[in-house]
Formats: C-alpha cells, structure tokens, sequence
C-alpha cells in the first residue's frame, strides 16, 4: 500500500512538470525561429560571417556561452551588442532547450581556401608552435575539431568569425585564460592561416 501510494506521489510530481516544461521548450524554439535565426539561420548555419554557425556545436558549451551573455560575463563588443539583451530573457531551461536544438542540427560544411594557407593552419592546429608557446589545438577541440564539451566545435566555422574571436581573445576582451596566453602570441598570419584551416574543415 505504501509502495502504491509512494509511486503515484512520484508520478504525479513527474507529470506535474511535464506540461511546464513543454511549455518551456515550445517558447525557447519560438525565440530560436523569431531571433536567432535572424543572425545565425534556421538550422544554426548563418550566411552572415561576423555570426558562428551554431549547428552541431557542443550543447555544454553553447549553454555556457548563453550563461555568459545573460550574466555578461562575456563582455566583448559583439556580445554586448548582439546577445545580451536576447540572453536576457531566457531561463536555465530555455538555455537548456535551445543548446540541444543546435547541438542536434547538421554540421556547416567546410569551404575551399588556399591550400598553402590550409596546409600551414593544420600543422599549428596539429602540431601548435612550441617556439611561441601554442599548444596544440586539437589537444582540447579534438583532431577533428567537432569540439568536446565546454572546448567548442570549431570544424566549418566562419573564418571571419574565428578570426574576430582569436583577435579578442589576444587583447582579452573575451575572457579566457587559456586562449588570451595562447592567441596573444599568435601573429595575424597565424591567425589567418588557422582559421583559413579550420573553416575548410
């Protein structure tokens, strides 16, 4: 008799919540359709540069990166100008809601680029440049660079987009310890020939 009641108070509760949630979800997927897709597309994959492509991209990282506009802990001009009053607005749960919609979107193809340019950006992703300092890149974005939790996909990326982070990552106005020590001594070839490998992937 216990065991009954003690299942059904669970139930109730689980089921309790289920509509709520819903609801939830339904709003977070209305603000991807009304607002994100604006700047990143419908499926994650933006047509603009200056915006990433969030389609397959890390759920636990795009969380955080939601967490850190609407708490503007990310502070760069970009994020100010563009995500902090959208952030805003959102719960824990829409944050939740939205990360998996793009987590679970098709990857953006890689585009063609200068194959010496590829050729040098692969062996600093690879390899890194120990006379500078640079660790490997793919000793946290995977040799493939589909990302690995809070280390964020970075495979057919904008090349611009990865461009404008490493430059404010550099000057720190993206905060990162990690990435201001590594992009810091990065010279603008670099940079360029990094993203030039990274956005064919």
């Amino acid at each position: 008799m216990r065991a009954r009641l003690l299942y059904a108070v669970i139930a109730a509760a689980v089921l309790g919540t289920a509509p709520a949630h819903a609801a939830d979800t339904n709003a977070a997927l209305d603000l991807v359709r009304k607002e994100c897709s604006a700047c990143h597309g419908p499926r994650g994959i933006s047509v603009a540069p200056t915006f990433p492509n969030l389609a397959g991209q890390q759920a636990v990282y795009l969380e955080a990166q939601l967490r850190a506009f609407r708490d503007h802990s990310r502070a760069d001009p970009h994020a100010q100008a563009f995500m902090w009053g959208m952030a805003a607005q959102l719960t824990d749960a829409a944050i939740r809601d939205i990360a998996a919609h793009f987590a679970a979107q098709p990857p953006a193809r890689g585009v063609s680029a200068d194959p010496a340019e590829v050729a040098a950006g692969k062996k600093i992703y690879e390899e890194g440049i120990p006379a500078q300092s640079v660790p490997a890149c793919q000793s946290c974005h995977r040799p493939g660079a589909e990302g690995n939790g809070p280390f964020p996909r970075l495979a057919g990326q904008h090349r611009r987009y990865l461009e404008k982070q490493l430059e404010v990552f550099a000057v720190n106005l993206r905060a990162n310890e990690v990435m201001h020590a590594t992009a810091q001594t990065l010279t603008a070839l670099q940079i360029s020939q990094l993203a030039a490998y990274l956005s064919s992937r």
